[in-house]
This record gives C-alpha cells, sequence and structure tokens, in this order.
C-alpha cells in the first residue's frame, strides 16, 4: 500500500510539475526569434562560471557564502533523494548503503553536514529580510506576495532539513539498538539527543514521518517552483547559457531599419533595385511582452529578485523611480497574464493591456542612465536594459514620445552633428580661448 501511494505521489508530483514547465515555455515562446546559437565554447564556459560556478554572487562576500550552503546543500542532497526514490518505489531501506560500505556512510555524514550549513545559511537569510531589514530586500515592489514567497521558501526549506534529520536521527538510534549503528556524522549525535529512550516502534514511526516529510516537502517545493521567483534555480543555467556575449554598451538595431538609413547615407545607391534585407517590422520597439525577444521572457522567469541590480542603479540611488528589479518583475508578472488569457481564449486574443502603460510607466523608462550597471550587477546575466531600450525604442517611433529635455539635444544632433547648438564650423572655437 506505502508502494502504491508513493507511486501515485511521484507520477502527480512530476506530471503536475511538467505541466507548469509545458506553460512557461508557451510563455517564454510568445517571445521574438533571436539566434543565440554561436559561440558555443564561450557559452559553455559562461553557464558553467556565472551558474554553476556562483562567479558573479562573490561581489558580495557574505551573503554569497550563504547562498553558497544553501546551493550545495540542494545539489548534493539530489544524491540522497535517489535512493529516497529507490526505497519508496521497491519497499527497500537503504537500498545502496550495503553495497557501497564506507562511501555511503561518508556521503549521508557529508550530506548532513551540508544540510546543518544550509539551516544556518536560511536562518541568516530570514533574519536578513524580517530582522536587519536590507533596503534592497525591503523595497515598495517586494511589498505583499514577493515578500511572503521570499519568507515562504525559506520555512520550506527549514522543515525539509527538519525532517531530514528526524528521518536519519530515529534510524540512527533504532539501528544503535540493534547494534549497527549507521555512523552518521550529524545523526549520530543529535539522534540520541533527541530520540535515546523511545521504543522501537516509536522510533519506527518518528523515521516514516521523516522519510515521508521529507518526499512530500521536495515535491511541494517542486511544484511551487514555477509559481515562484525561485524558479531561477532551473532557469539559471539555460538563461546564462544563453547570455548576451558581446559589449555590454553594444546596443541591438533594428535589422530593417539600418538598410533604410544606409540607403539615405549612399550618394550612389539605388532604392529601387536594391534588395530588402528585412521584412517592414510589424512595430517599432516593445509595447508589450510578445514584441520582445524570447531571451527577455528567459531573463524574467530567471529573476531571483535579489535587488543587486536595483542597488547598483544610479538612477535609484538618486530616488528615481526606476527600478530594474521591478522591469523584470513586470515583464514576468505581465508574461503570465497574457499567456494564461491566450490559452483561455486563443492564440491571437488580445486583453486590451500592455507591459507599457499597464505595468510600466515612462517616467519609469526615462530614468534610466542605459549605464549597464544592473546588467553588471545581475548574478545570472539577466538584461533589463534591453526591455528598456525597446520600450523607449517604440515611445520614441511609434507615439513620437520624447521628454522635452531630450528634444533640444535630438534636434542639435540632427542639425549640427553635435548635442550643443553651435554650428560644425565653430566646434573647435574653444581651443582658441586664452
Amino acid at each position: 500500500m506505502q508502494q502504491l501511494i508513493f507511486g501515485v505521489l511521484t507520477l502527480s508530483s512530476f506530471g503536475f510539475f511538467a505541466f507548469n514547465l509545458r506553460k512557461i515555455a508557451q510563455n517564454i515562446h510568445m517571445g521574438l526569434p533571436l539566434d543565440r546559437t554561436d559561440r558555443k565554447a564561450d557559452r559553455w564556459r559562461t553557464m558553467l562560471l556565472v551558474a554553476l560556478g556562483q562567479k558573479k554572487m562573490f561581489t558580495r562576500p557574505i551573503p554569497a557564502l550563504l547562498h553558497l550552503t544553501i546551493y550545495a546543500s540542494f545539489v548534493i542532497t539530489q544524491i540522497e533523494l535517489i535512493e529516497i526514490l529507490v526505497d519508496g518505489i521497491s519497499g527497500s531501506h537503504r537500498f545502496f548503503q550495503d553495497s557501497l560500505g564506507g562511501f555511503y556512510t561518508f556521503m549521508i555524514s557529508f550530506i548532513e553536514v551540508l544540510s546543518v550549513l544550509a539551516f544556518i545559511g536560511t536562518v541568516a537569510f530570514l533574519a536578513r529580510r524580517n530582522m536587519l531589514k536590507l533596503p534592497r530586500l525591503n523595497m515598495k515592489e517586494l511589498a505583499g506576495w514577493p515578500t511572503q514567497d521570499a519568507n515562504l521558501i525559506l520555512v520550506f526549506e527549514l522543515i525539509l532539513i527538519s525532517f531530514i534529520f528526524t528521518m536519519n536521527g530515529a534510524d540512527e538510534v533504532l539501528q544503535g539498538y540493534a547494534g549497527n549503528s549507521n555512523g552518521f556524522a550529524i545523526s549520530s549525535w543529535l539522534g540520541p539527543i533527541l530520540f535515546e529512550g523511545k521504543s522501537a516502534h516509536t522510533l519506527h514511526v518518528l523515521e516514516q514521518i521523516g522519510w515521508w516529510g521529507h518526499i512530500i516537502m521536495v515535491y511541494t517545493f517542486m511544484n511551487y517552483l514555477p509559481y515562484s521567483k525561485h524558479l531561477h534555480i532551473f532557469m539559471a543555467f539555460p538563461n546564462t547559457y544563453f547570455s548576451k556575449l558581446e559589449p555590454k554598451g553594444q546596443f541591438t538595431n533594428m535589422a530593417s531599419v539600418t538598410a533604410e538609413v544606409k540607403l539615405m547615407l549612399d550618394p550612389n545607391a539605388d532604392p529601387y533595385a536594391a534588395p530588402a534585407t528585412d521584412a517592414a517590422p510589424s512595430r517599432f520597439g516593445a509595447k508589450d511582452v510578445t514584441d520582445l525577444t524570447w531571451k527577455n521572457l528567459m531573463d524574467a522567469y530567471s529573476c531571483t529578485e535579489c535587488g543587486r541590480c536595483t542597488s547598483a542603479c544610479p538612477a535609484n540611488t538618486t530616488g528615481k523611480l526606476l527600478s530594474p528589479r521591478k522591469i523584470m518583475m513586470d515583464t514576468r508578472d505581465r508574461m503570465v497574464e497574457l499567456g494564461d488569457y491566450k490559452r483561455k481564449n486563443g492564440s491571437d486574443a488580445e486583453d486590451g493591456k500592455s507591459l507599457l502603460g499597464n505595468y510600466i510607466t515612462e517616467e519609469e523608462l526615462w530614468a534610466c542612465t542605459s549605464c549597464n550597471a544592473c546588467v553588471q550587477e545581475c548574478p545570472v546575466n539577466i538584461d533589463p536594459l534591453s526591455i528598456i531600450i525597446d520600450l523607449r525604442r517604440f515611445l520614441v517611433m511609434e507615439e513620437s514620445k520624447v521628454p522635452t529635455e531630450l528634444t533640444g539635444m535630438l534636434t542639435n544632433i540632427e542639425n549640427n552633428g553635435a548635442p550643443w547648438q553651435f554650428a560644425p564650423t565653430e566646434r573647435m572655437n574653444w581651443a582658441n580661448e586664452e
């Protein structure tokens, strides 16, 4: 009966997870095509260093070390999860223990040590958010659900670790009664402290509570991720692989506009004979998430809302409305909303809303200095600036909306070839001053 329950629970959990992953993939594919298949060696190197190696995290050592304990524990603990799956299907108990011998004891002990470090890291992160109240973790865009989400996932981790030590600790005492102690690093002394003197039946019940609690929390965590910012656990790897490898200051030009400008600047060009290099775009820039690229949308799903981008943003630091983190959160929220609407009403259905206007304001976009500080700071190579630039491109090229402060500069560039209101012939007059 337990194996049957375990099988149904496992199949339903993985099935629901696959269902949600399919929705995420559909949402990302609402974006425009973009070729990121070049320079494969560089892409693999970037993914290994940034996603697996946590390279950019260590610009801030304290949170980096705390995060590393949880990250390492999450990765290595999957080894024990394999055994739990085998035990659940076969009805065995510690399936690999006899065949692996001392190496098995070493691995479980290593996992326990990592779990203790992860417990410490999790408590520290809860304290940073709720007691120390770090400014970047308590901004207005995190009010409500984002803060609850962050705290809830940390509580899940504490419960999961507690179940691990309940399982191992009770089993350690139970095996000790039989004169066959497991010898695990932490539970060999923690188990007797918590459970010594209890009957064999009670210990067996506690071990089963720990075992079932562990696997239920794993499945709960797995199926909660698609609704949480912690989806970055999975998304960080493809997101860093498909990172922009060009210099950060290099903007993306529209091919059709570039070709038109080249024709205008070439006195020998015949616009009627020139072959079309690109189909006429349906929209200049971006108004909604469907005007962004699939990589922009993958960025939104990869955002962990850590706020490093916003804390490094000079516009935000000086009190402007812009928060690069909010740009990514708004993009994700709009993408999920529109994706759900299209699945319900058809792929061509429109809900009358848009990313620009309903989620992101013009004031936010024009506050950006395009300095790339947010891009540099992001631990998983998210690029908020590319979204901001495309939204601004729409405002300028489609709606002719430009702040008055910029209008004079753009007019001077058009007429004088420079931002200043001087004729080109007077450009060097400053050098004649004594």
